[in-house]
């Protein structure tokens, strides 16, 4: 299946996972703003997601036109709840979760744009 959709099926697949456990975990903090000793949590994978981006794969280059390639290998286990140690802020509570709606909105595009590209590719080899 990963010949026909590629990675970034798979990559879109886990941003959108991410964005949505995120938004969950922030309207968590906002709902629970007046509660004594509640932290506010955030649901992190920037370390990862770097790392992986700087992942080099060595690959035998058999044309100078080749491009060079980078790893993807971004997995949703690799995303981790992290507690801030602060009591959830609401205008920075609000701000992340548009930030995030935003974000989500953009994966789900991208997504969308993959399958319209395949479509027209399925229509054209008829």
């Amino acid at each position: 299946m990963e010949q026909m959709f590629g990675k970034t099926f798979r990559l879109l697949a886990t941003m959108l996972d991410y964005r949505a456990e995120r938004s969950k975990l922030i309207s968590s903090n906002i709902a629970n703003l007046e509660s004594p000793d509640y932290e506010a949590a955030d649901y992190v994978f920037t370390n990862e997601l770097r790392q992986s981006m700087d992942a080099k794969v060595n690959l035998s280059v058999t044309n100078a036109k080749h491009f060079p390639s980078k790893q993807n290998n971004v997995s949703k286990d690799k995303f981790q709840v992290v507690k801030s140690g602060e009591k959830a802020n609401l205008d920075k509570e609000m701000t992340k979760l548009a930030e995030n709606q935003l974000m989500y909105n953009l994966n789900v595009e991208l997504l969308a744009r993959k399958f319209r590209s395949i479509n027209n590719v399925l229509k054209e080899a008829k």
